[in-house]
């Protein structure tokens, strides 16, 4: 199941200004246990943890390793640096950052872009282990064509 988390901010230009009206944004979450569901259906996984974090924490097999300031422009299928993946604006994607938060405001700014079916995890990181699930991501049907084409070589 599928959440979402809906946010409005008013923004004004100076606190003496009016304000400039209401900007909805909304947020779509995966929560851990859906996580091998969505991997299943053709989710590809981003993991979105600084290298450090990464070091420190333990890797997740299977997701993409894709630094944050660069997600939108490696997502977007429409942009010159896109990864092969990203082939429309269907496509699913499930973010997972340390703990959450991080995950949940590159999602935002993935949405504006018109990728409607990204997503981020809930707890992140921290989550996944906790719920025994790292190796979930493995069986992601990109995984399985790409271990298809280098032992066929």
């Amino acid at each position: 199941m599928r959440a979402a988390l809906s946010v409005s901010a008013s923004f004004s230009a100076s606190p003496a200004s009016a304000s400039v009206g209401l900007l909805p944004l909304t947020t779509e979450r995966t929560y851990p246990a859906e996580l091998a569901t969505a991997v299943a259906r053709g989710a590809v996984v981003v993991d979105i943890r600084t290298s450090a974090e990464r070091t420190a924490q333990g890797t997740l097999p299977g997701a993409l390793a894709i630094d944050s300031s660069l997600l939108t422009r490696r997502l977007d299928p429409a942009g010159p640096e896109r990864l092969a993946l990203a082939v429309d604006r269907d496509v699913e994607w499930v973010v997972v950052s340390a703990d959450g938060p991080a995950a949940h405001r590159s999602v935002a700014a993935l949405q504006e872009l018109g990728l409607r079916r990204a997503t981020g995890l809930v707890g992140g990181y921290a989550a996944i282990r906790t719920a025994g699930l790292v190796d979930a991501v493995t069986r992601a049907r990109h995984i399985a064509e790409d271990v298809a084409r280098v032992t066929a070589h």
